[in-house]
């Protein structure tokens, strides 16, 4: 009898959409950094931005992760997506940048969050409508700083990247290494926090005005 070599399955290898980016940092292309800029620096910024709450420090951030993301290129396996690794690194400087201070000055959209909480969060108040208040957005951004810096640096990680750059349950479980229900978890957990803060904000009725 003639015995047939076992087959051997090998893992299909996923095809990052960044494919020719990640060659061309393999490459050492000199436009391959501006590339980098081009696909990823606004959204960078922007985690950047949420997770230091301060412009200076975000733009510190970015540069030295997309820096990094240059040095490293060679040890990106592919296991995970391109811009995955790339905000791993970004949420790592930032983290890393917050730390190295003693306090930071939190900055938040308010358009990015308020809707997303309003769909989201357990309605004990209806504050959204006075949220449009001109006279109450300084107050609103405060509060609502105040609540995303309280949350724990996971939490904060996941309903940043969930809520603001819209990433995907599975995206962010590659990003930060959690499973799919601990981020899906995290986020509910954190939405929930910050409604019930931006609530308590807005229970009592709105001062009146005095002639």
């Amino acid at each position: 009898m003639i015995s047939l070599p076992a087959m051997v399955t090998e893992r299909p290898r996923r095809t990052d959409r960044d494919h020719a980016l990640v060659e061309a940092l393999r490459r050492r292309e000199v436009s391959a950094a501006d590339s980098l800029v081009a696909a990823y620096g606004d959204r960078a910024y922007r985690l950047a931005r949420g997770i230091t709450g301060n412009v200076s420090d975000a733009e510190e951030v970015v540069q030295d992760a997309f820096w990094a993301v240059v040095r490293k290129i060679e040890t990106f396996r592919g296991d995970s997506a391109f811009g995955s690794w790339v905000y791993r690194i970004v949420a790592n400087a930032a983290y890393q940048k917050v730390r190295g201070r003693r306090g930071r000055r939190a900055e938040c959209s308010l358009e990015e969050m308020t809707a997303v909480l309003d769909d989201h969060g357990e309605p004990a108040v209806d504050w959204s409508s006075r949220a449009q208040d001109p006279a109450l957005q300084a107050q609103l951004r405060v509060v609502l700083t105040a609540a995303i810096d309280m949350l724990p640096e996971d939490d904060r990680l996941v309903v940043l990247l969930r809520d603001v750059e819209g990433q995907s349950v599975q995206e962010i479980s590659e990003i930060t290494g959690y499973s799919v229900a601990s981020v899906k978890s995290r986020a509910h957990r954190a939405r929930l926090v910050l409604r019930k803060r931006l609530g308590a904000c807005f229970s009592s009725p709105p001062a009146a005005v005095t002639a």
